[in-house]
């Protein structure tokens, strides 16, 4: 299996990715931060995780290669996306056909650090991905989303933003 840790930071989920995927498995840990960049790359060494590799995106693109991930994961991060359709336009094209997009936030306000779920799906749908599976997580306010492409990627003038 082939998994993008968006948003990485110093790599808590990707050094507990990295043994998941086993030995012939990829872990792209992806950060935007060029200082948290190194911090990773040095981790990854440290660690010896030969199976992972880091790459620093951009803002509103992850620069993920187009079709490699059968997972891209989202933990806590997608609340931070300040521009998410040209987010989710680029990140979308990393997928696989029949990938998923991960993501897990918490169902509350985005100036609250967290991500009301109906915006996520609206703005999910926006973009052509479509929601496989929700649930809560447990005595909390987070939630766990995974989305699946389910329509052609729109071209970006024509997607239409979400109300708020």
């Amino acid at each position: 299996m082939s998994v993008a840790d968006i948003g990485a930071g110093e790599g808590y989920y990707t050094i507990r990715l990295a043994p998941v995927v086993g030995k012939r498995g990829r872990v792209l840990a992806e950060d935007i931060m060029p200082d948290t960049e190194q911090r990773l790359i040095q981790r990854i060494h440290r660690e010896s995780l030969d199976n992972v590799a880091v790459k620093l995106g951009e803002p509103d693109d992850p620069k993920l290669p187009p079709r490699s991930f059968d997972r891209i994961f989202m933990v806590h991060m997608y609340h931070e996306v300040e521009s998410p359709y040209a987010f989710l336009w680029h990140m979308r094209d990393g997928l696989k056909p029949d990938g998923q997009v991960i993501v897990v936030d918490a169902d509350r306000p985005t100036k609250r650090h967290g991500t009301p779920p109906k915006l996520l799906q609206c703005e999910f749908a926006a973009l052509g991905l479509k929601l496989v599976t929700y649930q809560r997580i447990e005595e909390d306010e987070a939630y766990f989303a995974a989305f699946r492409i389910a329509g052609p990627r729109p071209a970006p003038e024509q997607v239409k933003p979400c109300k708020a």
